[in-house]
């Protein structure tokens, strides 16, 4: 995932056309990949934009397949551990993005597959799954 500047398009670069197309185009662009859930506003403005990899439903069923493929149903974890836990190691959740990874947990806990609970720390943040 990379969060984007609206202004300072870096996709826009790559391709040639920089200076070429005005912010209300850029804006069009990014919103059509909003709409496919591929980005997301990170604010109000319409100024940063979080650009997806993967669709975060898409990242709910890459968790899913882990805690399955892994057998850690009913199991609880760290939020860190899915980022860097010797599971992970080699799979696509090997360090996702921290915000990509809550959002993707926090469709989950509204599915009923898993519980999401406070630490002391972020670093102490937990999972309960329950696939």
């Amino acid at each position: 995932a990379s969060t984007v500047d609206l202004a300072a398009l870096f996709i826009f670069s790559l391709f040639g056309f920089v200076g070429t197309l005005s912010h209300e185009a850029r804006e069009t662009f990014l919103s059509a990949i909003v709409g496919e859930g591929r980005a997301e506003w990170l604010d109000k403005g319409r100024r940063k934009c979080l650009i997806l990899w993967h669709r975060i439903q898409d990242w709910a069923d890459i968790i899913l397949k882990f805690v399955r493929e892994n057998g850690l149903e009913d199991s609880v974890m760290t939020v860190e551990e899915i980022r860097s836990g010797t599971e992970s190691l080699g799979t696509e959740l090997e360090g996702i993005d921290r915000t990509i990874l809550m959002r993707a947990l926090k469709l989950l806990e509204n599915k009923g597959k898993l519980a999401l609970f406070k630490g002391t720390s972020a670093d102490d943040e937990g999972v309960k799954f329950s696939v």
